[in-house]
This record gives C-alpha cells, sequence and structure tokens, in this order.
C-alpha cells in the first residue's frame, strides 16, 4: 500500500459528442465539445480548494484538456501517461451501445455483466485496464505520505481502478456506479487499506452518459 494518508482524486473527462450518443470512445480522440469544457472548468476551481498535490492524466485529449482547467488554477504541470486511458473497445469503438448489441450481442452483453472478456475481441478485458492504470498511479505515488494526487481519466478506467484498490471481486465491479462527466470519485488510505471516501461528487447532479458505452441514451437527448 502506498503511504499514509493519500489521497486519489479520479476525475472523468468533461463531455463529449459521443458520450451524448452512447458511443463507444474507447482509445478513439475524441475532443470534448462546449458542454464538456464548460463543466471543466466548473470543477476545476472545486477540486483546486481541496489543494491537490499533483495532476496526472491520460494522454487522449478529452482528458489532458480536462485536467488542464485545473492546472491552469493551482499553476501545476499535467503529468501524461498514455497508461490512464480508456479501455481500448476494439471492434467496439466508434459504435452506439445499439449498434454493439446488434452486432456482437453475446460478447457485448457478457462484458456490460461484467466479465472479464477482451472488448470489441482485440481490445482490453478489465483486469488489463485495471493492470497499467493502477501501476501509473502506483508509480508516481511510490512511499510518498499526505498526498492528493488528481487523475484525469475516463469512466471505465475509473470504475477498474476503483474496483482494484477496494479489492472487490470483478463480477461486482458493475455495482460501482457511473462517473457522470467531470465529476470525481476519491479513494482514501485507511489503516485497512483503501477505501471510497466519495464517489461521484461534483457541484451540479448530472445524467451519466455513455455508461460502458451500453446503457439507453435518456430520452431528453434523443
Amino acid at each position: 500500500m502506498a503511504g499514509k494518508n493519500n489521497r486519489i482524486l479520479l476525475w472523468r473527462h468533461g463531455q463529449t459528442d459521443w458520450n451524448v450518443v452512447n458511443r463507444f470512445q474507447g482509445h478513439s480522440d475524441i475532443e470534448l465539445n462546449s458542454v464538456g469544457i464548460y463543466q471543466a472548468q466548473l470543477a476545476a476551481p472545486i477540486i483546486a480548494g481541496m489543494e491537490p498535490t499533483a495532476i496526472l492524466s491520460s494522454d487522449l485529449s478529452r482528458a489532458r484538456v480536462t485536467a488542464s482547467k485545473l492546472g491552469e488554477i493551482v499553476n501545476m504541470e499535467v503529468l501524461v501517461d498514455e497508461r490512464l486511458r480508456e479501455t481500448n473497445g476494439g471492434h467496439w469503438e466508434g459504435k452506439t451501445g445499439a449498434e454493439n448489441r446488434a452486432a456482437d450481442l453475446e460478447n457485448f452483453v457478457r462484458w456490460i455483466d461484467g466479465n472479464d472478456n477482451p472488448a470489441g475481441t482485440i481490445g482490453e478485458s478489465r483486469s488489463q485496464v485495471a493492470a497499467r492504470a493502477s501501476a501509473a498511479i502506483d508509480e508516481f505515488l511510490g512511499d510518498k505520505e499526505n498526498q492528493l494526487i488528481v487523475v484525469a481519466t475516463h469512466g471505465g478506467t475509473a470504475r477498474c481502478l476503483i474496483g482494484h484498490y477496494l479489492h472487490l471481486p470483478m463480477a461486482h465491479w458493475g455495482k460501482i456506479g457511473g462517473l457522470s462527466n467531470a465529476r470525481w470519485s476519491i479513494l482514501q488510505t485507511s489503516p485497512k487499506g483503501w477505501h471510497l471516501a466519495e464517489h461521484n461528487a461534483g457541484s451540479i447532479l448530472e445524467p451519466v452518459f455513455g455508461e460502458e458505452s451500453g446503457a439507453d441514451v435518456p430520452d431528453h437527448v434523443r
């Protein structure tokens, strides 16, 4: 376990056009839309008030731009690491949840239900995502203490990290609620290891778009 009194703030990127229509983004480098930029700008001062000690980010632009809004306020460099990327979705990337169900129902439903099969046949499994993303965080933390590291990442990656650090059975990772765009969860060290101190926190309640790229699109955004 990392040093004492450490916290990891997992911050999902702001909204993209693909989020709104429930299109699987994965490694596709989709930019924030105007709402996503606003969401990041709204959340950044709140996180800045928590006095972060470091900012890490996925290398994909939607996460990097989200992280940059915080970096500008706290005058801190954003440390970019591709291991914090979203799940490689293989053949599912660029397609909506409905399209993936129609084309690859058995594999897609197994994956949505929490199995460790590779996404989109040639993509990544949840265990692979958890391993690479947690390695990036663990390497940065090392033996440091009294840290609050902000990790600008993605919804699927955040869920894998929470499941990993809480030592939950993988079949139960799906019970962790999704992160809305530009909202965050906080993991904190305790005598018994990591625990979940906050989940899906933020300033304004938002729907969870792109939930594993398998959820239905809410009626009000169709």
